[in-house]
Protein backbone atom coordinates (compact mmCIF):
# COMPACT_ATOMS: atom_id res chain seq x y z
CA UNK A 1 0.00 0.00 0.00
CA UNK A 2 1.31 3.45 -0.94
CA UNK A 3 1.49 6.33 1.54
CA UNK A 4 3.89 9.23 2.15
CA UNK A 5 6.76 8.77 4.61
CA UNK A 6 5.99 12.12 6.22
CA UNK A 7 3.72 15.09 5.49
CA UNK A 8 3.76 18.74 6.45
CA UNK A 9 0.15 18.71 7.72
CA UNK A 10 -1.68 15.69 9.14
CA UNK A 11 -5.14 16.87 8.10
CA UNK A 12 -6.10 18.67 4.89
CA UNK A 13 -9.25 20.21 3.42
CA UNK A 14 -11.31 18.17 0.99
CA UNK A 15 -10.83 20.53 -1.98
CA UNK A 16 -12.51 20.43 -5.39
CA UNK A 17 -11.85 18.42 -8.54
CA UNK A 18 -12.84 20.85 -11.27
CA UNK A 19 -11.15 21.03 -14.65
CA UNK A 20 -8.99 18.59 -16.55
CA UNK A 21 -5.47 17.34 -15.85
CA UNK A 22 -2.83 19.66 -17.28
CA UNK A 23 0.11 17.50 -16.21
CA UNK A 24 0.57 13.75 -16.41
CA UNK A 25 -1.85 13.51 -19.32
CA UNK A 26 0.49 11.81 -21.82
CA UNK A 27 2.19 8.42 -22.00
CA UNK A 28 5.84 9.09 -21.12
CA UNK A 29 7.54 5.93 -19.83
CA UNK A 30 5.79 2.93 -21.40
CA UNK A 31 4.06 2.20 -24.70
CA UNK A 32 0.44 2.08 -23.47
CA UNK A 33 -1.47 3.89 -20.75
CA UNK A 34 -4.72 3.93 -18.78
CA UNK A 35 -6.31 7.38 -18.83
CA UNK A 36 -9.03 8.58 -16.43
CA UNK A 37 -12.19 10.05 -18.01
CA UNK A 38 -13.81 11.25 -14.75
CA UNK A 39 -12.62 13.07 -11.62
CA UNK A 40 -12.26 10.99 -8.46
CA UNK A 41 -10.32 10.15 -5.34
CA UNK A 42 -8.46 6.88 -5.85
CA UNK A 43 -7.41 5.17 -2.63
CA UNK A 44 -4.08 3.45 -2.08
CA UNK A 45 -5.93 0.10 -1.85
CA UNK A 46 -7.51 0.63 -5.29
CA UNK A 47 -4.13 1.53 -6.82
CA UNK A 48 -2.59 -1.62 -5.33
CA UNK A 49 -5.49 -3.82 -6.54
CA UNK A 50 -5.13 -2.46 -10.09
CA UNK A 51 -1.36 -2.97 -10.02
CA UNK A 52 -1.73 -6.60 -8.88
CA UNK A 53 -4.39 -7.28 -11.57
CA UNK A 54 -2.07 -5.95 -14.30
CA UNK A 55 1.11 -7.67 -13.18
CA UNK A 56 -0.65 -11.01 -12.69
CA UNK A 57 -2.03 -10.90 -16.22
CA UNK A 58 1.25 -10.02 -17.96
CA UNK A 59 3.04 -12.76 -15.95
CA UNK A 60 6.34 -10.97 -15.18
CA UNK A 61 6.67 -9.79 -18.79
CA UNK A 62 7.11 -6.10 -19.53
CA UNK A 63 7.12 -3.28 -17.01
CA UNK A 64 4.38 -1.36 -15.17
CA UNK A 65 4.60 2.29 -14.08
CA UNK A 66 2.22 3.82 -11.52
CA UNK A 67 1.95 7.54 -12.27
CA UNK A 68 -0.33 8.56 -9.39
CA UNK A 69 0.56 8.71 -5.72
CA UNK A 70 -1.84 8.90 -2.75
CA UNK A 71 -0.61 11.94 -0.83
CA UNK A 72 -3.91 13.30 0.52
CA UNK A 73 -5.00 12.05 3.98
CA UNK A 74 -8.72 11.39 4.43
CA UNK A 75 -10.01 11.71 7.98
CA UNK A 76 -12.99 9.94 9.55
CA UNK A 77 -14.63 10.39 12.91
CA UNK A 78 -15.51 7.26 14.90
CA UNK A 79 -19.03 5.84 14.56
CA UNK A 80 -21.70 7.22 16.93
CA UNK A 81 -19.65 10.28 17.88
CA UNK A 82 -21.34 13.59 18.60
CA UNK A 83 -20.69 16.59 16.36
CA UNK A 84 -17.87 18.95 17.26
CA UNK A 85 -14.67 18.15 19.17
CA UNK A 86 -12.41 18.72 16.18
CA UNK A 87 -11.55 16.96 12.96
CA UNK A 88 -11.24 13.16 12.85
CA UNK A 89 -8.02 11.19 12.62
CA UNK A 90 -6.46 10.23 9.23
CA UNK A 91 -7.80 6.83 8.13
CA UNK A 92 -6.55 6.31 4.56
CA UNK A 93 -4.75 8.06 1.71
CA UNK A 94 -6.05 9.06 -1.73
CA UNK A 95 -4.69 10.36 -5.02
CA UNK A 96 -6.74 13.17 -6.58
CA UNK A 97 -7.32 12.24 -10.23
CA UNK A 98 -8.80 14.61 -12.81
CA UNK A 99 -10.06 13.71 -16.30
CA UNK A 100 -7.21 13.13 -18.75
CA UNK A 101 -4.71 11.91 -16.15
CA UNK A 102 -2.66 8.85 -17.19
CA UNK A 103 -2.71 6.64 -14.07
CA UNK A 104 -0.82 3.55 -15.22
CA UNK A 105 1.62 2.80 -18.02
CA UNK A 106 2.82 -0.49 -19.40
CA UNK A 107 5.69 -1.33 -21.74
CA UNK A 108 7.51 -4.27 -23.25
CA UNK A 109 4.38 -6.29 -24.07
CA UNK A 110 2.24 -6.64 -27.23
CA UNK A 111 -0.81 -4.38 -27.55
CA UNK A 112 -3.46 -7.08 -27.11
CA UNK A 113 -1.83 -8.23 -23.84
CA UNK A 114 -1.51 -4.64 -22.59
CA UNK A 115 -5.12 -3.84 -23.54
CA UNK A 116 -6.48 -6.81 -21.56
CA UNK A 117 -4.22 -6.04 -18.55
CA UNK A 118 -5.46 -2.43 -18.52
CA UNK A 119 -9.07 -3.60 -18.83
CA UNK A 120 -8.65 -5.79 -15.74
CA UNK A 121 -7.02 -2.88 -13.87
CA UNK A 122 -9.82 -0.49 -14.90
CA UNK A 123 -12.39 -2.77 -13.25
CA UNK A 124 -10.63 -2.19 -9.90
CA UNK A 125 -10.89 1.62 -10.18
CA UNK A 126 -13.89 3.88 -9.40
CA UNK A 127 -13.57 5.88 -12.65
CA UNK A 128 -14.28 5.29 -16.32
CA UNK A 129 -10.97 4.76 -18.11
CA UNK A 130 -9.62 4.76 -21.65
CA UNK A 131 -6.76 2.69 -23.10
CA UNK A 132 -4.28 4.90 -24.95
CA UNK A 133 -1.11 4.14 -26.90
CA UNK A 134 1.99 6.30 -27.22
CA UNK A 135 2.27 5.99 -31.02
CA UNK A 136 -1.37 7.07 -31.62
CA UNK A 137 -0.76 10.23 -29.57
CA UNK A 138 2.30 11.15 -31.64
CA UNK A 139 0.40 10.59 -34.90
CA UNK A 140 -2.38 12.86 -33.65
CA UNK A 141 0.02 15.66 -32.74
CA UNK A 142 1.80 15.48 -36.15
CA UNK A 143 -1.49 16.06 -38.02
CA UNK A 144 -2.30 19.27 -36.12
Amino acid sequence: MLLPKRVKYRRVHRGRMKGTATRGNTVTYGDYGLQALEPAWITSNQIEAARIAMTRYIKRGGQVWIKIFPDKPITEKPAETRMGSGKGSPEYWVAVVKPGRVMFEIGGVPENLAREAMRLAAHKLPVKCKFIAKNTEEKGSEEE
